[in-house]
C-alpha cells in the first residue's frame, strides 16, 4: 500500500488547509470536493482581494492559484500573500501553456506550475508534493511510497527493489512515482501522458510503451514481474505475488 493514503495533517494534529482562488465557479467547486478527498479543510476565493482577505482569516498551509483573475493576477496575489506569509507554497493554475508563462509564474515565487486543461488527480498530486516539503506538516509525514517490495522515496530519489538500489532517469522515476501513486490501479496512456509528459510532451503515446519497457528493464529484470499491461486499457503495478 503507497503511503500516499495515509492522510496529511498538521504539525497540530489538525487537517491541512488549502485555498482554492479561481473565477470560475464550476472549477472551483471540482478541486474543492477532489481536495476535501484527501480529508483537508479547503476554503475557495473568486477574486484577488478575496483570496487575500480569506488567507489572512484562513491561514492557509497551500494555495491553488489561478493565474488570470478579475481583479488582479495571481503573481499580484502571491506577491500580497507572501508578505504575511512568506513560506506558503503556491501552485499556479493557468490557461496558458507557453514556456514563458510557465517561467513568469515560477519566477514570480510561485512552487509549481499547472496548465489547463488538467485532470484533478495531478493537482491532488502536486499539492500533497508541496506540503510534504512544508514545515505545517507534522515530521513524521512520510515521502517514501512503498508497493510489496519496491520503494521510492520522493525527497532523495532512492528507488529500492528487494534490498537492491535502483537508479532511474527523471522522467523513468516520474513515471515509477505515478504508477506507485496508483497501486493495483489501470492507468490508461492517456492518462500517464498527461500526468508524467505534461509540461512539454504534446507527442504520440507510443513513447509511454517506450518509458515503461525501460522502467520494466530496470524494476523487474530478474524477479516477478510488478509492471504489467492490461491489453487495450493501459498499465497496472501491483506487488509481485
Amino acid at each position: 500500500m503507497s503511503t500516499q493514503d495515509a492522510p496529511l495533517v498538521r504539525v497540530d494534529g489538525g487537517p491541512v488547509r488549502v485555498l482554492v482562488v479561481d473565477d470560475e465557479d464550476n472549477l472551483t467547486e471540482l478541486l474543492s470536493m477532489a481536495l476535501r478527498l484527501e480529508k483537508w479543510d479547503v476554503r475557495s476565493a473568486g477574486s484577488g482581494s478575496e483570496a487575500v482577505r480569506m488567507a489572512k482569516e484562513f491561514a492557509p498551509d497551500a494555495v491553488v492559484l489561478d493565474m488570470m483573475l478579475p481583479d488582479f493576477d495571481g503573481r499580484e496575489v502571491l506577491r500580497r500573500l507572501r508578505a504575511s506569509s512568506p513560506a506558503v507554497p503556491v501552485l499556479f493554475l493557468t490557461a496558458r501553456d507557453s514556456v514563458e508563462d510557465r517561467i513568469a509564474g515560477l519566477t514570480a515565487g510561485g512552487d509549481d506550475y499547472v496548465t489547463k486543461p488538467f485532470s484533478l488527480e495531478e493537482v491532488v498530486a502536486r499539492v500533497r508534493a508541496l506540503l510534504r516539503r512544508s514545515v505545517m506538516l507534522a515530521p513524521d509525514s512520510s515521502s517514501v511510497l512503498t508497493v510489496g517490495d519496491l520503494s521510492l522515496d520522493e525527497d532523495s530519489h532512492e528507488v529500492i527493489r528487494g534490498g537492491d538500489e535502483i537508479s532511474l532517469t527523471a522522467t523513468e522515476f516520474e513515471l515509477l512515482r505515478f504508477l506507485m501513486r496508483n497501486p493495483k490501479r489501470v492507468l490508461s496512456k492517456a492518462q500517464i501522458l498527461d500526468r508524467v509528459w505534461n509540461y512539454d510532451f504534446g507527442g504520440q503515446a507510443n513513447v509511454v510503451e517506450l518509458y515503461v519497457s525501460y522502467l520494466r528493464k530496470k524494476i523487474d529484470a530478474g524477479r516477478d514481474p510488478m509492471i504489467h499491461t492490461m491489453r487495450g486499457a493501459g498499465y497496472v503495478l501491483k506487488p509481485a505475488p
